[in-house]
């Protein structure tokens, strides 16, 4: 297991306080599937046929997906991600935020896999500050599909998921490993 693995095990990465919406509250996700990295699964959850959080979770939690067609074709799309970085996600989503997240947000789904921009050049872009933009990325409730891990400060990685050290920087670390050019 390598360090990246273990940081991970028994640890859940996004917002606690969260609430997901999903079509069987048993299981508390619409899906939760496998990643390439043993000690990291993901919680999916869908409303209205759109996604609407993505949580990163230990590698214990067991997998399971709902029958409908959105939670299927999520399911598809994020396993294309896994075998080619360079996936272009389709998927309805529908993060809940404010008008100024939802403009953050949607300047880092135009970053391709292979590429990062800082926080103060997605700032300049915007007409915002870093630290907004990485007010925006730390409560971003989408991760991979709207990718805040390539989002990095000036002189070093910056944060991931409201964490600057530790599990959260080995993820974002990972991440970007994996969409690195050949």
């Amino acid at each position: 297991m390598s360090e990246i693995e273990a940081a991970w095990r028994g640890s859940r990465s996004s917002c606690e306080a969260r609430q997901a919406t999903t079509p069987d509250s048993t299981h508390g996700y619409a899906a939760v599937l496998a990643t390439p990295w043993s000690g990291v699964m993901l919680g999916v959850s869908i409303h209205d046929e759109a996604v609407t959080s993505i949580d990163f979770l230990a590698g214990n939690a067991a997998p399971y997906a709902a029958c409908n067609g959105a939670v299927r074709e999520a399911v598809r799309q994020l396993r294309s991600y896994f075998r080619d970085s360079r996936h272009c996600f389709t998927l309805p989503l529908e993060p809940v935020g404010t008008p100024f997240q939802h403009k953050v947000w949607n300047a880092m789904r135009r970053v391709p896999a292979g590429e990062t921009r800082s926080y103060g050049e997605l700032a300049r872009q915007l007409g915002s500050s870093p630290r907004a933009i990485g007010g925006a990325c730390r409560v971003n409730p989408i991760p991979l599909i709207i990718p805040c891990h390539r989002i990095v400060a000036a002189q070093s990685l910056g944060g991931f998921m409201g964490m600057t050290a530790g599990q959260g920087i080995q993820l974002k670390q990972l991440l970007l490993s994996h969409e690195s050019l050949p």
